[in-house]
């Protein structure tokens, strides 16, 4: 159940309202009230309702004389899709749905409108401001309800009635369209208690007249009936916009509904200014949802996606009935797409945030892989080749949107690889580092939780994720119920890739969809090179704790095999620390005592070391993730554990394994006791390779084996046989090898990388002025061959 406000929170968000919003809240609470009234007097809400048709009506994306082209193309590009339709509609004609995560859910004979069958639970008949939709005891999970009642699947009836001339289909259509009429008469019930539900409903009927639209199975005067019951879904969409009460996505449908009405129904007397409303809204909210990176501001990819299937069908809609669309506005679709693009380029996109489990174009379509449907469009919209290699094939929506001559066009578009190099959505604090195969990504999540009080973001700051070959190696966790007992079991800090200190989520659950004590998260330094990536950020939301805590997160990468994070809890006093890795669900851990998880045929996985003798506790444990609402299934998650005295920092290596072969070696801290704290070093030796990284105090000098410098960071290290060898230098003026000085600069150098191969030696440096020993390198380097094999003279090895 929904926590409720004091009286003290309720005063304090009225004296937070300004005036326009106090007079829009009490005009719709007049409103409401007074429907109700009208309703009890038997008065009627379809006045808007024509009299007579007008001779033009808005174009929609298809006509009915398209129709026969279309569907051959569906069966012909697309026979599965084809296929599936007919078997869901036979499933919906007994009444047996497919909502969300949940699969066969039996209405019976007379479907229950109000009932969510999962739980049990049906919410009462009253005027809808009257339901507490968020009470669980009251209602049962209002989202089940909501997405039988959007009445997407009465447009799954009209595609089978197309496909296979089979009355039954249509008959099922206006028998269940009546039957909800009865059932939900306005303003009685949940199903008017969103303005964003009887928008997808909107949409839903208009999606379902147009596939109909031209056949025997619309008697002559459907379209009357059918323009009084948009009337009054326009009618109560546009009284009770939520403006103020949740001006995200839910305003975002509101208004396409409102556009799609006033654009479509142009008998109504009010379309033309549900037309300009709608479309006014939708280009004030692109502007205002989408960060200028392109991601939308709730900080959650299955919402960017929601909006952006939004803004793309609105676009595309205007287009058709020649509305003058702003470059504004197409940027802006673009850029999402580019962010999406982006996220996927290894796989489906980490599901961070929430994950809402509904689409605007087929609400089964909403699992990970589902995610990357808009990019086909996007693809032929904007003649993007990387969108069409990314989205892999042509999608149904694409067929519908576009029609015959979009399918054309994304056939004749040559396909491109998107963009191999690492990437940064900066405003979203997403941070992507690719590798030298380009089928994983890493993805460091340190952005803000989300927009306003975080809604649907998750207290999972600096989280992390891994993609390879389209697999989740590390995932985010879903989402799983909105209102019910795990909602903060699946949002929490727990459920990350992340720290947690001292038990306490970073961010503190106030109610199903707000946060409180929100984080503040910034990236300090992101350095991408030709070989190597390195991400530094820290987060303040321990600081509430009785003696503050600062998380430092550091992620490098090696692009030719590796990751390392380096957690760092600084702070003074004892604390508890846990730190997680949550394991894709299709990989298991190897028998023999070794963190290394492998898939189904054990070629494929990824190894999770620790240094050697760390002194964290380690257990392997059950944990959950959700691949759509409503669904959950078991996965692994490796644990580590203390209670220290800070400052501390634990170091762990992520090595893909990506065939067949040698899994990885061994991990170990170097330590030297030259120079105290200010250098912790740490070594990877693999079959091959040998690997040493040294993580230094910024501009002070230090010393570990042979190597003295002042850099923040220092790699060195290469493959053994092939006698190649790497230097990487970060934030730093000088370096040396053995007493001979190597690499100097007048000004601490941002980045430089030093790379020796059989043939050449090359160097690649953010900075002018730079001076590198070439010649002294490469001697000092052949002499220290054994050193670099064998470890630094004077450094300790903990194992």
């Amino acid at each position: 159940m929904p926590s409720k406000r004091t009286w003290s929170e309720r005063w304090q968000r009225l004296v937070s309202m300004d005036q326009d919003e106090i007079l829009d809240r009490l005009r719709q609470q007049v409103t409401a009230r007074a429907d109700a009234l009208k309703y009890r007097l038997g008065m009627s809400f379809d006045g808007d309702a024509p009299e007579v048709q007008v001779a033009r009506q808005g174009r929609f994306f298809f006509a009915s004389e398209q129709l026969p082209t279309l569907l051959s193309l569906l069966r012909e590009r697309l026979p599965q899709q084809a296929e599936q339709i007919v078997q869901r509609a036979e499933k919906i004609c007994r009444h047996r749905f497919d909502l969300l995560g949940f699969e066969d859910l039996d209405y019976g004979d007379d479907i229950d409108w109000h009932c969510d069958r999962v739980h049990g639970k049906r919410a009462p008949r009253k005027p809808w401001f009257k339901v507490n939709y968020l009470d669980f005891s009251e209602v049962g999970d209002s989202k089940i309800i909501w997405e039988l009642n959007r009445h997407q699947h009465l447009v799954t009836l009209a595609k089978a009635y197309r496909l296979t001339s089979d009355g039954k289909f249509a008959a099922e259509i206006l028998r269940q369209w009546r039957h909800w009429h009865i059932e939900n008469p306005y303003p009685i019930g949940i199903n008017w208690s969103s303005s964003l539900e009887v928008a997808f409903r909107s949409v839903s009927w208009i999606w379902m007249y147009h596939l109909l639209e031209g056949s025997t199975a619309l008697a002559p005067d459907f379209r009357s009936e059918w323009l009084r019951y948009q009337a009054v879904n326009g009618r109560h969409i546009e009284r009770f916009l939520s403006t103020y009460f949740s001006p995200n996505t839910h305003l975002l449908g509101e208004a396409v509904a409102l556009f799609f009405l006033g654009t479509i129904c142009s008998e109504l007397p009010a379309a033309q200014r549900w037309r300009s409303r709608g479309w006014r809204l939708v280009l004030q909210e692109a502007q205002r949802q989408v960060q200028t990176d392109g991601f939308h501001f709730e900080q959650s990819t299955y919402y960017h996606v929601y909006a952006l299937d939004m803004f793309l069908h609105a676009g595309v809609l205007a287009s058709i009935n020649d509305m003058p669309v702003p470059s504004d506005f197409d940027h802006t679709l673009e850029r999402m797409l580019d962010a999406l693009c982006l996220l996927a380029r290894a796989g489906a996109p980490p599901r961070l945030g929430d994950d809402d489990g509904g689409r605007l174009f087929d609400p089964r379509r909403n699992h990970a892989e589902h995610l990357l449907d808009p990019l086909a469009a996007g693809a032929v919209l904007f003649g993007r080749g990387d969108f069409k290699y990314v989205a892999g094939r042509l999608r149904e929506e694409t067929l519908w949107l576009l029609g015959e001559q979009g399918i054309a066009e994304f056939d004749r578009l040559p396909t491109t690889p998107p963009m191999q190099s690492s990437a940064a959505l900066e405003g979203a604090g997403l941070y992507m580092m690719a590798n030298a195969n380009p089928s994983q990504q890493f993805i460091i999540d340190a952005g803000p939780q989300g927009a306003a009080t975080a809604g649907h973001g998750h207290a999972d700051a600096l989280s992390v994720c891994i993609n390879c070959e389209g697999h989740a190696l590390l995932i985010d966790p879903g989402t799983y119920e909105y209102v019910g007992p795990e909602r903060n079991l699946f949002r929490g800090t727990s459920a990350h890739n992340t720290l947690l200190i001292d038990g306490v989520d970073q961010s503190e659950p106030k109610g199903p969809f707000a946060w409180t004590k929100l984080p503040s998260v910034k990236a300090e330094g992101w350095i991408s090179g030709e070989t190597f990536d390195l991400f530094v950020g820290n987060h303040d939301v321990y600081s509430r704790l009785e003696t503050p805590v600062v998380h430092r997160r550091w992620v490098f990468s090696l692009k030719s095999g590796f990751w390392l994070v380096r957690d760092m809890a600084l702070g003074a006093g004892q604390h508890r620390l846990d730190l997680f890795w949550h394991v894709g669900p299709e990989l298991s851990r190897r028998t023999g005592g070794s963190n290394i998880f492998l898939d189904a045929d054990g070629c494929a996985g990824l190894g999770v070391l620790a240094p050697t003798g760390h002194g964290w506790s380690q257990e392997i444990r059950q944990g959950w993730c959700s691949p759509v609402y409503g669904n959950k299934q078991p996965l692994d998650v490796l644990h580590f554990g203390t209670v220290a005295e800070l400052p501390t920092e634990f170091v762990t290596l992520l090595a893909p394994i990506a065939e067949p072969g040698p899994k990885p070696g061994e991990f170990v801290k170097v330590e030297s006791p030259s120079t105290n704290n200010l250098v912790r070093g740490y070594r990877y030796t693999s079959s091959q390779e040998e690997h040493w990284m040294a993580f230094g105090s910024q501009g002070k000098g230090w010393s570990l084996g042979p190597w003295t410098s002042d850099a923040g960071f220092l790699y060195w290290g290469g493959d053994r046989d092939e006698g190649c060898r790497r230097l990487i230098v970060c934030n730093s003026t000088f370096v040396e090898i053995g007493g001979e000085n190597v690499f100097s600069s007048a000004k601490s150098v941002l980045r430089c990388e030093i790379i020796k191969s059989a043939q050449n030696f090359d160097v690649f440096c953010s900075d002018h002025g730079v001076v590198v020993m070439k010649d002294l390198l490469r001697r000092v380097w052949a002499e220290l061959e054994p050193t670099l094999t064998n470890g630094p003279g004077d450094s300790k090895v903990t194992r």
